[in-house]
């Protein structure tokens, strides 16, 4: 999506250079201000700005430590300030390698996936063209609150605005991290910023052209069948929506998920998995399947039971995070259940279970770089374990759900 307009507003830019990132390692109780400096500075061509960059990004992390009791607890809160700081510190340089309009372009990208689901008021049919129009408009304003919460948690001007290439690439990192913050709701739920924002807005649009758009989709017809007739407008409207009734942000999701399926069955050795799985998206009935891959019909019903255990086995171990996000059921979505839901199944689980479910989501939406390896230790079980306390977890969502 074209994201030129929608920053014009709030900043300027910087010419692009060329930069190679160094992490020296620092001498004990060096402090972070300098730290980040130094690494920044071996990073970057030009100087400007570096230190007070630097500066904001020791606050940042030190703050997030104090207030965080897991890492208080942990007995290393100087390897997690290093840690998240240079996280931070890879984020800004990540934008800062991509230059002004790239690095814009990525970020305006990465927002609108966040928010494509939410946009629209769930009764609004619209095609991609119609939420393309209602993402840039929500974004525009993301992207003001955005800077004013720059502006407010780093102590600056209410003027400020990011000048120096690099200044623009820490706004930028800045507004990525801010819209995956996450506010806890009612009922041990909690969601992120801009989903959040993103579903007020779609409340604010007006009813009465939801009305229009349903209306226009309606296809009436007479008594007699005969297809009923539409003003000019509502026909136009109704053939512009039925072209764009494929959704490619669907389309996308659902063939990545299809290629990863067959990757993971080719690897596991199943070709014929692979072979019934074509023929199966083509629809064609039982018995072409059969006479396609010479098949008695004992032979299919064998080869059809092992390809549901490998499916179910790929969405609930191997890759569900990109199942679960293309069936709308991933950990931001409550695994698909609905609010009420989702706090009857989680008062259900053992207090080792929501412990479980607790760092899954914090893995899933705040920590990636956390591995299986690192919640068993939390949970005093190996990664092997955990995998299999969440296969049956998924399990049971996926049957509270259905």
């Amino acid at each position: 999506m074209n994201s030129s307009k929608s920053f014009s507003a709030v900043t300027t830019a910087a010419p692009e250079f060329s930069t190679e990132t160094t992490k020296p390692t620092p001498p004990p109780g060096e402090a972070l201000d300098q730290v980040f400096f130094q690494e920044l500075a071996g990073s970057v061509k030009t100087k400007a700005s570096v230190r007070a960059v630097a500066s904001r990004i020791a606050r940042e992390v030190e703050r997030i430590c104090e207030k965080s009791d897991r890492i208080q607890r942990s007995g290393d809160v100087r390897g997690w300030q290093l840690a998240l700081g240079r996280h931070r510190l890879e984020k800004c340089l990540g934008y800062y390698r991509l230059g002004s309009h790239r690095g814009r372009v990525d970020l305006h990208s990465t927002l609108s996936t966040m928010v494509y689901r939410h946009i629209a008021p769930m009764r609004a049919r619209l095609g991609f063209q119609g939420r393309h129009s209602l993402i840039e408009d929500f974004l525009q304003s993301f992207y003001i609150e955005s800077l004013k919460m720059f502006r407010r948690e780093n102590e600056l001007p209410l003027d400020y605005s990011p000048k120096t290439k690099l200044e623009l690439s820490e706004y930028m990192s800045f507004t990525e991290q801010y819209a995956k913050r996450r506010v806890n709701l009612p009922g041990r739920t909690n969601q992120q910023i801009i989903i959040l924002r993103a579903q007020s807005f779609s409340k604010r649009q007006p009813q009465e052209t939801l009305m229009d758009i349903e209306s226009a989709l309606e296809s009436p017809k007479r008594d007699d069948g005969s297809p009923g007739s539409y003003s000019p407008l509502a026909r136009q409207l109704r053939e512009q929506m039925v072209a764009d009734g494929m959704d490619p942000a669907e389309g996308a999701l659902r063939d990545r998920v299809i290629h990863q399926l067959i990757d993971y069955l080719r690897n596991e050795g199943h070709e014929d998995c692979i072979d019934y799985l074509c023929l199966r998206m083509k629809d064609l009935p039982a018995p072409e399947i059969d006479e396609v891959l010479g098949l008695t019909s004992r032979q299919r019903d064998y080869l059809q039971q092992r390809f549901k255990y490998h499916v179910e086995r790929f969405a609930r171990l191997h890759n569900w995070e990109l199942v679960h996000n293309w069936l709308g059921a991933d950990l931001n979505q409550n695994l698909g259940l609905k609010p009420s839901d989702w706090e009857t199944f989680y008062d259900t689980l053992s207090d080792e279970e929501q412990k479980l479910v607790d760092l899954k989501r914090e893995q899933f939406t705040e920590d990636p770089g956390m591995t299986n390896a690192d919640i068993g230790k939390l949970m005093g079980c190996t990664p092997k374990q955990v995998e299999k306390r969440w296969a049956k977890l998924l399990a049971l969502a996926w049957k509270a759900r259905n």
